[in-house]
């Protein structure tokens, strides 16, 4: 990353538990130790929101590599690529994370990657006949909110760790499914 790395006793201590949780220090919490406080709360308003969410785990999931795509995050297109090819396929992980193209989705989680792609690209160009879609796909209004929050709380995310320069992880990177390297040819290289 761009950044030195934090040493402070707040850092020491966000470092040592992420180092304890995960195995290893994520080259993103790194970025995020500057201030611990803010990474914690965005976590938890992050897990506030899909704990009360009408959205399913998949649906998120989708969302979430659908967003990462559409803003060329090589770090979290891995991680969450990794995570969709466990819950479906590792084909389906990375037709998500090349083009969004993947027939396998449900009607639902169609909507919902069209809508994640609207929201990255051009949220004033939103319309009522995108909201009709996605309703018509089965989703209520408040799933409909969750969404576009969701999207635009893992934009947030991305976006920090993007602009300072963090790289995925070595071992994020040699975890996912062969598919799913190939399909991010964008955003940063993983570290060495």
């Amino acid at each position: 990353m761009f950044l030195t790395e934090p040493n402070t006793s707040d850092s020491s201590a966000f470092l040592a538990h992420e180092k304890a949780t995960a195995g290893y220090v994520m080259n993103l919490e790194r970025a995020w130790a500057w201030r611990p406080d803010i990474a914690t709360i965005f976590t938890a308003m992050r897990q506030q929101l899909t704990d009360r969410s009408g959205l399913g785990p998949r649906e998120l999931v989708v969302l979430v590599c659908t967003t990462a795509r559409a803003v060329g995050d090589s770090y979290c297109s891995l991680a969450w690529g990794t995570r969709l090819a466990k819950l479906a396929s590792s084909a389906l992980a990375a037709a998500v994370l090349k083009d969004g193209a993947a027939a396998e989705l449900s009607l639902r989680e169609r909507a919902l990657a069209r809508w994640a792609e609207q929201v990255v690209r051009d949220p004033n160009g939103s319309t009522q006949g995108q909201i009709d879609e996605i309703r018509n796909a089965g989703l209520s209004d408040r799933e409909i909110f969750e969404a576009t929050v969701f999207v635009t709380l893992r934009m947030a995310f991305s976006t920090v760790n993007n602009a300072l320069g963090v790289r995925p992880d070595r071992q994020l990177a040699d975890a996912a499914p062969p598919e799913v390297r190939a399909a991010v040819t964008y955003g940063r290289a993983p570290s060495a």
